[in-house]
């Protein structure tokens, strides 16, 4: 197997896009095609990244090339980004780079993850998520009441609403990462975040990156410790007053012998979330599911009672 893969949204858009130019009307001799804004801030936006100096190895695709370049440019601005080496996952909200750090921040290799546009996002019913927590600015500061015209903008659901929401939920993800780095759970420690991407340790090597459990199936003896640091770092979470909310054997990476938890933009609050419980129940399903596939002994009730606490 390999840790490289493309995610499919992305072939069938290239497809779509292949179809539809096919099935443009003749135009006549002196017409003018006019560019769609979101093309033409793409263009600017790569011309600007090419100019700075920020060339990649990595060649992105025709859905890609505007948005990744300019997202990931910060980090380029910022002195901790050497290059794109390549794509390694797709995902619903994002997909995750492979990408060389500059000397300034070490060398070696870093994880970006960069979200993907508006267009191209598939998650859902997020709202079951946001309940109890605080909308974040670009600082990771909470919003208040009394910042009106953010408010308004989320109340009415513009698209400067949905660009703070957005924020929000990066901040989420990167703010969460930074405690439970700091704490010592087992997640890849944060670097620094952008408007649109975070920058992150990278879990894999120069050939591949780490596959998640839901590739693998580990032998027993490889899933008794794997299954007791999962465990330990749930009770370090809950612990923090925090629960995943979306854990699975898709979202632990496994390198060396180690698991890694990863993915945590729809963390959400013990206290403050009334959905709090449903989703750890759910969280703890699917994880003693596989490892009980694996031999471990372990069932879905019991592990909800050994961590869940009123």
């Amino acid at each position: 197997m390999t840790g490289d893969w493309i995610h499919d949204d992305l072939d069938r858009y290239n497809e779509y896009e292949s179809a539809f130019e096919t099935r443009q009307p003749k135009r006549k001799a002196n017409h003018k095609a006019k560019i769609a804004p979101r093309a033409q801030l793409n263009t600017v936006a790569e011309v600007g990244a090419l100019e700075s100096g920020f060339n990649t190895t990595y060649k992105p695709g025709v859905f890609e090339e505007g948005w990744l370049l300019n997202s990931l440019k910060p980090f380029y601005d910022m002195g901790l980004l050497a290059d794109v080496l390549g794509r390694v996952k797709g995902g619903k909200e994002a997909n995750v780079y492979r990408c060389e750090a500059s000397e300034m921040a070490g060398s070696g290799l870093l994880a970006a993850k960069v979200y993907r546009p508006q267009m191209f996002r598939t998650m859902k019913n997020d709202h079951a998520y946001r309940e109890g927590r605080n909308i974040l600015n670009a600082n990771g500061s909470a919003l208040k009441n009394t910042d009106n015209r953010e408010m308004r903008a989320i109340g009415k659901k513009t698209d400067f609403g949905m660009e703070v929401m957005h924020t929000s939920w990066l901040m989420h993800e990167f703010k969460t990462l930074k405690s439970l780095y700091d704490a010592g759970a087992s997640v890849p420690k944060p670097i620094a975040s952008a408007p649109n991407g975070i920058l992150m340790s990278f879990c894999g090597d120069n050939h591949m990156s780490a596959p998640t459990l839901g590739e693998l199936r580990l032998d027993e003896d490889e899933a008794q410790p794997a299954y007791e640091e999962v465990v330990r770092n749930l009770r370090l979470m809950m612990g923090m007053g925090v629960i995943h909310g979306d854990l699975s054997p898709y979202n632990l990476l496994y390198w060396d012998e180690r698991v890694t938890l990863i993915d945590f933009p729809q963390v959400i609050s013990m206290q403050g979330n009334p959905n709090a419980r449903d989703l750890f129940r759910r969280d703890v399903t699917r994880i003693a599911d596989y490892f009980a596939a694996c031999g471990v002994d372990t069932d879905s009730q019991r592990l909800f009672d050994l961590l869940w606490v009123e």
